[in-house]
């Protein structure tokens, strides 16, 4: 079934593989160009991890001319296609995912990322949004990212681990922050600080935990590790990217503004 609401055509799969009580957790992964990577993670969704873990996948496109949407009406529960002119935000992608979601707990992952350790990841997901579990008292959780063991190199082994030592450190000092390629929170504070910033194009993921982080501690849980693709560093290389990371997070932080317009997608080839 499909339904338009003003430059977004939402598809629902019909019947529901959940009854919407019984949905804990919805899983919103934004795309764009996605064809060649995201069924890796997709099809990691079945029948049992759904009923499971009660888990809901929703796919918010930022308007793809490949066959990432055709992929993803064969897994995900909702699809949000963006039909505008201009180029949608990652952050108005995430939000339009977070507004099609039933579940109390909202995971933002990539669509280049996996969960390191399945069960684990969603085991203690599922405690967690229950108000149990050692990282209890955070409304709001960030994942370690690294590259997978059978893609990584020695610079992917030294900048993550040093990248992730950092956030470490700055959660233990009470700092808000968190990689946009796992974020998850809890429904009532999403809706309560007004989701990501739509208008940044790049930060806007340490700025939505910055503002997070004034109504709760966040926790970088490390048995949310999840892999990334290294496809944007082999292609841009690390000192390019870390730069980047760093000017986007000041502008977005502290002056509520992205220094580039849009933020390029690299894809697999």
């Amino acid at each position: 079934m499909t339904a338009a609401i003003g430059d977004v055509v939402v598809w629902e799969r019909l019947p529901q593989r959940l009854p919407a009580d019984a949905i804990r957790i919805s899983v919103v992964i934004p795309t764009l160009q996605e064809e060649r990577g995201i069924e890796s993670l997709l099809n990691r969704f079945d029948d049992a991890t759904i009923q499971e873990w009660g888990i809901e996948i929703i796919v918010s496109d930022g308007g793809s001319t490949d066959a990432t949407v055709q992929i993803a009406q064969r897994y995900a529960d909702r699809i949000a296609v963006y039909r505008g002119q201009r180029r949608q935000t990652i952050a108005e992608g995430r939000n339009i995912g977070a507004q099609l979601g039933c579940g109390e707990t909202f995971v933002f992952l990539n669509a280049d990322c996996v969960p390191a350790n399945w069960e684990q990841f969603w085991s203690v997901l599922t405690e967690w949004s229950r108000g149990n579990g050692p990282y209890a008292h955070c409304v709001a959780l960030a994942a370690p990212v690294e590259i997978a063991p059978q893609q990584r190199q020695w610079s992917d082994r030294i900048v993550h681990g040093i990248f992730n030592a950092y956030l470490r450190c700055a959660v233990a000092l009470g700092a808000g922050v968190g990689r946009g390629e796992c974020q998850i929170v809890r429904r009532w504070l999403f809706e309560r600080i007004g989701g990501y910033d739509s208008a940044l194009a790049a930060g806007e993921d340490f700025e939505f935990m910055h503002r997070a982080r004034r109504w709760t501690p966040i926790a970088l849980p490390k048995e949310l590790l999840v892999y990334e693709s290294p496809r944007r560093y082999r292609r841009w290389g690390y000192r390019r990217i870390l730069w980047q990371w760093f000017i986007n997070w000041v502008n977005a932080v502290f002056l509520h503004r992205s220094i580039v317009s849009e933020w390029l997608p690299v894809r697999e080839e």
